[in-house]
């Protein structure tokens, strides 16, 4: 079969369920006993197997078969979820995963994974981390045929059940796993098992039994029936009841344990109705009422709502249409702007009427192909929970990661970027940021570390923040590391001194780990950001914790902008970053420290003549504006020569040749035809 053609759908499909099992591991690893978390991790396995074995990745296949195993192992009740074997899956998730990229870009190197194999297998034959049989719990031997200690029962008590059991202990009753083995040569199972249920529940009840009351009246079942029994009898009566029913081969009886965990977990029931079911006797019983229909029919008193969702219909779009799409949009977003300024030269009334229809709906459909390429941060997010968890367990600090905000939606081609710059806060956070356990101790903080990763929309820009509880950034530590590259600190203030860390092959950490330590993360933050035309912040207080602050563009297609005048050019001023206009006169001007900064309400604003820094020849005009504009947390006055107006505009692309031009994001075309440059306020600030 030539499965080639549903290869994209595989792909997509096993980064999809990688994902969910990453995340469903660490959710395991926080609560051991979730059984529905565990059930889903084993769903998931089983789906990337099945997938992987049709397509012919057979080593993918093994991986993940030698993973189910281990999660037999889990829901079985014969391991325990510990780091350790967490650990050992979460190397598998990274293996599958280099295997569905090298696939992806039609990579053929070959992944060795035997050694992972290896240790997946020694985990499942039981050589290392295997729960220790306990010791008997019977106080006797009550017969050579009577087996101590816990019972392997297949039986799986849900909130309901165990609610039911605590009650039952708080009222005198104990209760009991049973494991009951009829002989091979039983004729009438079924008659047997019911006979085996009204013997019990004339001494107790029964609240739960594998098989069920359907299976038992087919004979659906082996020679084995699990039960879970409710009585004031002891262990030995009870034996007694069941061995003396012949074709019961032997009889297993063990204590069924609530956790202390589980039991403060489980919701509380209705007092009356637990007392009521537990106390029930079934004196006049002529046929037994099988365990399982008692816990159904108390159930189904409460009606299960059904929940009618709307049919969510979805199509995957490749990248490079939608592309296009947005291509040509922002084209005849171009040539409406044309036919604008046409129709107002020319004064053509019946073209306007036209027009403004045109306009409204370019408009709608430029907002619709912008949503379309928007994706929520989450895509980018949840891969931190994974990364911190690991940083964690490397590095010997307890830390939580706190995410907020993961709905906040960004152009694709921003999500596409901004993951690096992320993962390299975030390592900073742990490895700079928070101290280790005993430094906190002294220090009289939490334990726990506390990582924030907030994200959140501002009117064009969206904003996301990387904040720890730590040790905040040592001023003195980063000054003596510049003036020892040969920086000059003198007159700066302690937030000029942290942004030094920005700079390029800047570290404060002497020695070189796996974490940092090389000067480039850092610097990688700063050149990524601004590339996207963001910028980011760094505040910090000692002992109190760091916080960077990123700020990006919503989308960078598309933009509204002021359109001024320098010199005799037009350029374009992105609104996101305009705070106001206002009129330039030479006593506004004042000089401190050797540079121009103007007074205004109260605030010392730098000033940047634009035609200069631009190296540009001024121009005659009479009158001069200022445009304030805010990057981040600094507020800088640009200097123009006049102004034509705010204008929608599409950014173009500057080229390989001109791509080195800091001071452009790119450029535009206007409705006159006039190729506009956009300015960099981010780069000029």
């Amino acid at each position: 079969m030539d499965t080639s053609q549903y290869l994209s759908m595989f792909l997509e499909e096993s980064m999809d369920n990688l994902q969910t099992l990453n995340d469903s591991l660490l959710q395991l690893e926080q609560e051991p006993d979730d059984i529905d978390k565990l059930n889903e991790i084993f769903r998931v396995a089983h789906t990337i197997k099945g997938m992987a074995a049709t397509m012919g990745f057979n080593e993918m296949a093994e991986l993940t078969h030698k993973m189910e195993d281990v999660l037999s192992e889990f829901r079985e009740g014969h391991l325990r979820v510990t780091q350790k074997v967490v650990t050992v899956l979460f190397k598998c998730l990274d293996t599958l995963e280099q295997m569905v990229n090298n696939i992806s870009d039609g990579v053929d190197e070959q992944i060795s994974v035997e050694e992972i194999i290896n240790e997946l297998e020694s985990i499942a034959d039981g050589k290392e981390e295997k729960i220790e049989e306990n010791e008997a719990t019977s106080e006797k031997e009550i017969d050579d045929n009577q087996e101590n200690g816990k019972i392997d029962s297949s039986i799986e008590l849900n909130e309901y059940d165990i609610n039911i059991v605590k009650q039952a202990k708080d009222r005198g009753y104990e209760s009991f796993a049973l494991k009951i083995f009829l002989s091979p040569d039983t004729l009438l199972k079924s008659a047997r098992a019911f006979l085996i249920f009204k013997n019990l529940e004339d001494c107790g009840e029964i609240i739960k039994s594998i098989p069920n009351t359907e299976d038992i009246e087919n004979e659906n079942f082996d020679y084995e029936i699990d039960l879970v029994f409710l009585s004031t009898k002891k262990k030995e009566e009870i034996y007694d009841i069941l061995i003396n029913i012949s074709e019961v081969e032997k009889v297993i009886i063990d204590n069924v344990d609530v956790k202390a965990e589980q039991a403060k977990k489980i919701e509380e029931v209705n007092v009356k109705e637990v007392k009521a079911k537990v106390e029930k006797k079934e004196t006049k019983t002529i046929e037994p009422k099988p365990a399982s229909d008692l816990g159904q029919v108390k159930t189904s008193k409460t009606p299960q709502k059904e929940a009618h969702k709307k049919t969510h219909q979805s199509v995957r779009v490749d990248l490079d249409r939608l592309d296009k799409f947005m291509n040509m949009v922002s084209e005849l977003v171009i040539h409406r702007t044309r036919l604008e300024q046409i129709s107002t030269n020319y004064r053509l009334g019946d073209l306007n009427e036209t027009l403004e229809q045109v306009a409204r709906t370019t408009s709608d459909l430029q907002d619709l192909v912008m949503k379309i390429r928007m994706l929520p941060l989450d895509t980018v997010f949840n891969r931190f929970p994974r990364m911190i968890r690991d940083l964690s367990v490397e590095l010997g600090k307890e830390m939580e990661l706190i995410i907020q905000g993961a709905d906040t939606e960004l152009d694709r081609t921003v999500i596409d970027e901004i993951g690096e710059p992320l993962i390299h806060l975030i390592r900073n956070a742990a490895d700079h940021g928070i101290e280790p356990k005993e430094e906190r101790i002294l220090k009289e903080k939490d334990l726990v570390g506390k990582i924030k990763l907030i994200a959140y929309q501002e009117g064009t820009k969206a904003v996301i923040k990387v904040e720890d509880d730590g040790s905040g950034i040592p001023v003195d530590k980063v000054k003596a590391k510049a003036e020892k590259l040969g920086i000059n600190t003198e007159g700066m203030s302690d937030n000029d001194i942290r942004n030094l860390i920005f700079m390029q092959g800047f570290s404060t950490n002497e020695q070189v780990t796996d974490i940092s330590g090389r000067g480039v993360g850092m610097d990688v933050v700063k050149t990524k950001i601004s590339a996207l035309g963001g910028t980011v912040d760094v505040i910090s207080e000692k002992d109190k914790g760091s916080s960077f602050i990123i700020r990006l563009p919503l989308t960078l297609q598309i933009i509204q902008a002021l359109l001024v005048k320098v010199g005799e050019e037009t350029m374009a001023i992105s609104l996101g970053y305009i705070d106001r206009v206002i009129d330039y006169s030479d006593d506004l001007v004042k000089k401190t420290n050797n540079k121009e900064v103007i007074i205004y309400n109260g605030n010392v604003i730098p000033l940047i003549r634009l035609h200069k820094r631009l190296d540009l020849e001024k121009s005659n005009a009479q009158k001069n504006y200022i445009v304030i504009v805010k990057v981040g947390e600094k507020t800088v006055g640009l200097m123009v020569d006049g102004l034509f107006g705010q204008k929608e505009i599409v950014i173009k692309p500057l080229g390989k040749t001109l791509q080195g031009l800091k001071e452009y994001i790119g450029a535009t075309i206007l409705g006159d035809g006039l190729v506009t440059l956009i300015l960099d306020v981010a780069a000029l600030v």
